[in-house]
């Protein structure tokens, strides 16, 4: 086969795109002024056959035992990953400085060591360094191995003594490979030792942990395809000021996607929250204007949260819209909403919402709650007490209705809430009208604690009706 002719290619240095011609901006990650030439392209090589690893055997012949997961001793961290650690499985970690990865895998690290061997790499700390914390924390195992290396060359030798089922590299942009050129944490170093590190972890059937770091916009750092290389992505949040902490799963090829494992972070190391219900909900004597509580569901577990709203006059010709913890775009169309369906007068306001906690709620069923907790901040008046509000509100002033309901209601009686507003046709029992007027639908013992009852609207006006 004659050889193609040969072309000069271009990369962005950011994300690891590629181009035959050069651009100013980057069509990946459309970053400015990062794409360079990286030398002529190889032409078109006809590959051999060489040797397999395995022969290949009828889908039915695999075991499937070998890819059963394995529990890490961290309730909440097996919740996100699915049940555990699947043996050969690479695992992103990325989350923002000081934030509690390396405290959580030190301590996962320690618990599955009382049974199998495990070897931490430590690329960012001396190893004196990580075993003053790990007596802090109690993590001390005589099965878990600890290495300070930063060349990808020195890991592997200490994987080819230790032996371990299980891998920790902290973190993988300070680790360097002597093959590839530019400096640890680049785009070119970072791909190349994670590939080597991924057909590691395939070859000896050991399931490997890497530390990530972010921007400062939040994403991951290095190239998209470190994101594609990996199995599973779990990106550790929380706030600095805050013990709270939250991992959630981006990329998940053994289990769901949707569940978040929540974390307090103390000085004692990290410990795992089986049920944070209240942490995401003010405690107070008195209803206060502006605030409304709703319940979120991430993954299997309901959880109720808090909105704040806070409606200002201000004489400034655009007046301020600002959201912390809500989809802002989200906000600002039921803001609209407000103002066309309603009459309410937001045009001369500063409109402040924000969450408790520091979680962060993109699921549609908040729309009700944002809806009522900023009507009731702009009316100056509060909102009922043991008051619970689910729907997703649209552009008609329709209420919709949302997934899970039973369980989130279920949650809701179980934490002494006594009324909730859900849009019509959200209960099988409920969304006819009885003598011309919205019936209240009592919720069966059954189901719900007595006493709790369910208020079904059409509409943001039936459903401020039956509040006021």
């Amino acid at each position: 086969m004659a050889k193609t002719a040969q072309k000069p290619g271009y990369r962005c240095a950011e994300c690891g795109w590629r181009t035959t011609k050069w651009v100013g901006r980057c069509g990946e990650c459309q970053a400015w002024g990062t794409v360079d030439e990286e030398g002529a392209r190889a032409g078109v090589n006809v590959v051999q056959a060489g040797a397999t690893s395995a022969p290949a055997l009828p889908i039915g012949q695999v075991k499937a035992e070998v890819a059963a997961a394995r529990t890490t001793g961290v309730g909440e961290l097996d919740r996100v990953l699915g049940g555990g650690l699947v043996p050969g499985a690479v695992v992103l970690l990325a989350g923002e400085p000081g934030i509690g990865k390396s405290t959580l895998l030190l301590q996962a690290a320690a618990r599955i060591a009382e049974r199998e061997t495990v070897l931490y790499v430590t690329g960012e700390e001396s190893a004196a360094q990580v075993r003053l914390r790990a007596d802090r924390i109690g993590a001390i195992q005589d099965r878990l191995y600890l290495a300070a290396e930063t060349e990808l060359s020195a890991l592997v030798t200490h994987v080819d003594k230790v032996q371990p089922t299980l891998l920790v590299v902290d973190s993988v942009q300070t680790v360097g490979s002597a093959q590839a050129t530019g400096v640890p944490g680049g785009v070119t170093q970072v791909r190349e030792v994670a590939a080597n590190l991924v057909r590691l972890a395939k070859e000896r059937n050991m399931a490997t942990v890497l530390v990530g770091h972010v921007t400062k916009e939040g994403s991951i750092a290095g190239p998209r395809t470190l994101e594609h290389l990996v199995d599973v992505v779990l990106n550790f949040e929380g706030d600095n000021h805050s013990r709270l902490r939250m991992v959630r799963a981006i990329k998940n090829r053994f289990g769901p996607t949707d569940e978040v494992g929540c974390f307090d972070l103390h000085e004692r190391g990290i410990e795992g929250i089986a049920d944070p219900s209240g942490l995401f909900v003010s405690r107070r004597s008195e209803p206060v204007p502006g605030t409304c509580i709703t319940v979120t569901v991430e993954g299997t577990r309901p959880l109720p949260a808090e909105v704040q709203a806070l409606v200002a006059r201000t004489e400034a010709q655009q007046p301020r819209r600002t959201s912390s913890g809500l989809d802002t775009y989200r906000v600002q169309m039921i803001l609209a909403v407000l103002e066309r369906r309603l009459n309410a007068r937001l045009g001369g306001c500063d409109v402040f919402t924000a969450t408790v906690g520091g979680i962060k709620l993109a699921d549609p069923a908040v729309d009700l709650s944002v809806m009522l907790a900023v009507a009731s901040a702009a009316g100056d008046k509060p909102l009922p007490a043991g008051l619970v509000a689910l729907g997703e509100v649209g552009l008609a002033g329709e209420l919709r209705p949302v997934k899970d309901v039973r369980r989130r209601l279920t949650e809701a009686a179980r934490l002494g809430f006594k009324r909730a507003l859900v849009p019509a046709g959200s209960l099988e029992e409920g969304g006819r009208k009885r003598n011309g007027q919205r019936a209240l639908v009592p919720v069966g013992p059954v189901a719900f604690a007595p006493g709790f009852e369910v208020v079904q609207a059409e509409n943001v006006w039936d459903a401020l009706t039956h509040v006021t």
